[in-house]
């Protein structure tokens, strides 16, 4: 995860820090950790 960036999640893969970043909304990130840490499921 890259901080610094209001508003957004930047999340790459630390092993291959020349590959491709996924930017989603923070508070979307936000609610997807929750849901993995309470086991819900869509």
């Amino acid at each position: 995860m890259a901080d610094g960036i209001p508003g957004v999640a930047a999340v790459r893969d630390s092993k291959r820090t020349d590959g491709p970043v996924l930017v989603v909304a923070a508070a979307s990130w936000t609610a997807f950790i929750r849901d993995l840490k309470t086991g819900h499921r869509p």
